[in-house]
């Protein structure tokens, strides 16, 4: 992945908009490609036609997600769609947005709790149970995987490696992030990028909710 590691940023405060520009910055590429897109007030990604999903992160600002026959939603920060396949699709903003869109392909595993079309927040897909750290698998193929967790109060998880490189995306309450003998606090709103095989563990400082982007290409 093309971000730094090993320490706390913002997706929103490292890609602000430029007036009147739209921009895109390829992150990963692969069979889901990872790419943050940065679009200025009143610009227009015009509505083309796609065979695959796309899922988009908002991270900062507010935009249109709209198509044929008068498809339109509104998406602000925090929230997330799962676009529409084989119609067009198109995002706009009056203001400005910043957002990551992740390439999901049409024999991706997506959850039953979200709907192709439908605004959700990913912080909302699990609840806070006490004393113990809740998961649910977003989307997943043998190459990606997008899941969301949510710790209690001083649970977490001990140090451990991953098998490929990883983006968390801190969405709720306060966490430390241990990352090669380390600590980095995090809270909602920022990120944080593990290399393939960097030692690191999560601890809630206060309840906490995340969702970990983790590609195996």
């Amino acid at each position: 992945m093309k971000e730094k590691v090993g320490e706390v940023f913002s997706i929103a405060k490292d890609n602000q908009p430029v007036p009147g520009c739209t921009i895109s910055k390829a992150v990963h590429s692969g069979e889901n490609d990872i790419i943050y897109f940065s679009l200025g007030k009143n610009t227009d990604i015009s509505a083309e036609i796609y065979s695959y999903y796309k899922l988009l992160i908002i991270a900062d600002g507010s935009m249109e997600v709209y198509g044929a026959g008068g498809y339109s939603k509104q998406l602000h920060t925090g929230e997330s769609i799962i676009t529409l396949t084989d119609t067009p699709m198109g995002m706009r903003t009056s203001e400005c947005a910043v957002y990551t869109e992740i390439t999901v392909r049409r024999n991706d595993t997506m959850s039953e709790a979200i709907k192709a079309g439908e605004v959700f927040k990913l912080a909302e897909l699990v609840p806070y149970v006490e004393g113990k750290i809740v998961n649910m698998d977003v989307v997943h193929n043998d190459k990606m995987k997008l899941v969301v967790m949510a710790f209690d109060e001083g649970t977490g998880l001990s140090e451990h490696a991953a098998p490929g490189e990883a983006i968390i995306f801190a969405l709720d309450g306060e966490g430390v992030i241990g990352y090669e003998g380390e600590n980095h606090p995090i809270k909602a709103g920022e990120n944080f990028h593990f290399a393939k095989a960097g030692l690191h563990s999560v601890t809630a400082v206060k309840k906490f909710k995340m969702a970990l982007l983790l590609t195996l290409e």
